[in-house]
């Protein structure tokens, strides 16, 4: 039987217990004091209603007989009144800030989870589009939503207990006035409801959008597009792009608000119209004398106090209902499936000894293409040897690398570290006996010696040991420029920054590699932005400085190469020749002709 599609809706705008889950799991000791202060809270304006019937009906005796009357009645009403006021201010400012204090806790564990599922899901999200829209729909209302579903359970909670509790009330004097506070009410929750619906349908329509106009925001603001917008006097081109995605935007939100505001207008109408009724209803039956001053105060006020309850009720559920709309992205998120970083697996690798590593038959599609960038590959790197990987671009040496790192798995074949698959260990495990420099590494506005030392967080940031790794790096001698040596801030992000050349950060991004003492080093293109000089004297000292690692060289410099024990070509997904330098050269394949090319082009 198919469900009920309204049944469904009603079902998800009033979902609070993934609203609580959240608030309480994030700051459980601030839940608990808010609850006790709802409480408190709850009764407080119960208690002043009565208050005020008892003033007002004391007053009137006293005026009806002045001579007689005395003030002491009076005056012993107001005063209690006046502790009530007082102890409501005293809880509410307690509990504004319970509240704040928890809004901070919630926004800081719903960023701290975002971050760690962020570094949890598979690589291969991050080259699916849609898995960037929801991550846009989570991350840009992460720092106001959290602080919203602690306000809008505190504020439903609280008006529905006090709604409760005035509507009790009313009910004795006469049923109607119930129905009617209901009746008027309702029509400005169902908007604020449907707006909310309508909110969320466009939002997420425009997801895609959003994210375009940030990307253009990020490449008229970045450094890394600050040069090429200027010399190729782009940036208006940007800002006119970025203005029409936002007036798109804007256009779209403004014509759902007025249709809002349109239904908001008559339904407070309605409201207004019924308050004022009762109003006049209340007023006739004083006149019959068919009940005190004080009660018809008491119930004008306590039908004004549970009318404003009952929409502020509602207008916490459409609250909630936006807020459920958010937290439906951020447990879609939190759900995502993983299949390469699983928490299972052996934690202990074992030391290379003789088979290192072998791969097998491997074959694997990038999730974004159809075409597969490796066919059926096999390569081994025994302990101590030097591997390289030579190709011409996309035949599938960095892929093949991703693979090795477990960045990826294999859609068929196999990868093996002596003799155990790679899928049998820990993901973290086996990255850790592994050590990268990317062509396309990261450049951390952090200082030297954490660059340094990030390349094995574990160990103690001893600057003796930085020192060595910077010096068989070669980027000592760019150390010893600055006067605050290792302590040095680089980048241009924060104060006293201070800029790298693109071949120093290279050198630099080789340093974290020689401090991990790691037993496998992959190097991509580790010399593709070091001079020739600098690359020639990497490669004099890089048998002595691997001692007896292995080590997995990608590279389109042939020079860079021809140290290898072993050399692989790739071809379009494919290993199509093997062997030494000069056994490749003799074979007069493809190898041949890389080394004819180049030689040829420098001979020119």
């Amino acid at each position: 039987m198919t469900p009920d599609p309204i049944k469904s809706r009603i079902k998800g705008a009033f979902s609070l217990h993934r609203a609580w889950r959240l608030v309480w799991s994030a700051a459980p000791r601030w839940a608990a004091i808010s609850l006790v202060l709802l409480v408190v809270q709850t009764l407080l304006p119960l208690l002043a209603l009565l208050l005020l019937k008892q003033i007002v009906d004391a007053l009137g005796v006293a005026l009806a007989a002045p001579n007689e009357a005395s003030f002491s009645p009076v005056a012993l009403w107001i005063g209690l009144a006046g502790l009530v006021a007082l102890a409501n201010a005293l809880t509410n400012a307690v509990s504004s800030y319970v509240a704040e204090a928890q809004a901070l806790a919630v926004t800081d564990h719903v960023s701290d989870v975002i971050h760690a599922k962020s570094i949890a899901v598979d690589l291969g999200y991050y080259e699916d589009p849609s898995f960037h829209d929801t991550l846009h729909l989570v991350q840009q209302d992460a720092q106001s939503r959290p602080a919203n579903i602690v306000n809008g359970l505190k504020q439903t909670l609280q008006n529905t207990c006090v709604l409760i509790g005035i509507v009790g009330l009313l009910f004795t004097f006469h049923w109607a006035v119930g129905l009617a506070l209901l009746l008027a009410a309702l029509p400005a929750g169902i908007v604020r409801l449907v707006y909310a619906r309508q909110l969320f349908g466009f939002e997420q329509s425009r997801a895609q959008l959003e994210r375009k106009a940030w990307y253009y925001h990020w490449m008229l603001t970045s450094l890394d597009f600050a040069r090429e917008i200027r010399l190729l006097g782009i940036g208006s081109l940007f800002m006119n792009r970025f203005s029409a995605l936002r007036r798109q935007l804007r256009e779209g939100r403004l014509e759902i608000n007025a249709r809002r505001v349109r239904r908001d207008i008559l339904a407070q109408g309605g409201a207004t119209i019924a308050l004022y009724a009762t109003l006049a209803a209340m007023a006739f039956f004083a006149i019959q004398g068919s009940m005190t001053l004080g009660v018809i105060v008491m119930y004008f006020q306590g039908y004004q106090r549970a009318l404003t309850a009952l929409q502020n009720v509602l207008q916490g559920l459409a609250w909630l209902y936006e807020d459920n709309l958010f937290l439906k992205h951020f447990y879609v998120f939190l759900n995502l499936p993983v299949s390469v970083e699983q928490n299972n697996g052996q934690s202990i690798v074992p030391e290379p000894t003789d088979l290192g590593l072998v791969c097998r038959d491997l074959h694997f599609t990038y999730p974004s293409r159809k075409e597969p960038s490796l066919k059926g590959v096999d390569f081994e790197i025994h302990p101590g040897e030097v591997i390289a990987l030579v190709g011409v671009n996309g035949a599938g040496k960095t892929t093949l690398a991703k693979l090795v790192c477990r960045l990826y798995d294999p859609e068929q074949g196999q990868l093996s570290w002596e003799g155990k698959d790679l899928r049998s260990f820990l993901p973290a495990a086996w990255r850790r006996q592994v050590s990268v420099v990317s062509q396309d590494f990261a450049q951390f506005d952090l200082t030297l010696a954490e660059n340094i030392w990030l390349g094995d967080v574990e160990k103690e940031a001893a600057p003796e040991q930085l020192l060595a790794a910077s010096r068989i790096a070669g980027v000592d001698q760019v150390i010893s420029q600055f006067p605050d040596g290792l302590d040095t801030q680089l980048g241009t992000h924060f104060h006293s920054g201070q800029e790298l050349s693109i071949g120093e950060w290279q050198r630099l991004a080789l340093a974290p590699t020689w401090f991990r003492e790691a037993p496998l080093l992959i190097f991509d293109e580790p010399s593709s932005s070091l001079d020739p000089l600098a690359e020639a004297e990497m490669i004099r000292s890089f048998r002595n400085v691997i001692g007896q690692r292995s080590a997995l060289i990608i590279s389109h410099r042939l020079s860079s190469v021809q140290l290898a024990d072993r050399i692989y070509v790739m071809d379009d997904g494919r290993i199509v020749e093997s062997g030494s330098h000069d056994e490749l050269l003799r074979c007069d394949g493809v190898y041949a002709q890389f080394i004819r090319s180049q030689a040829e082009y420098y001979q020119a």
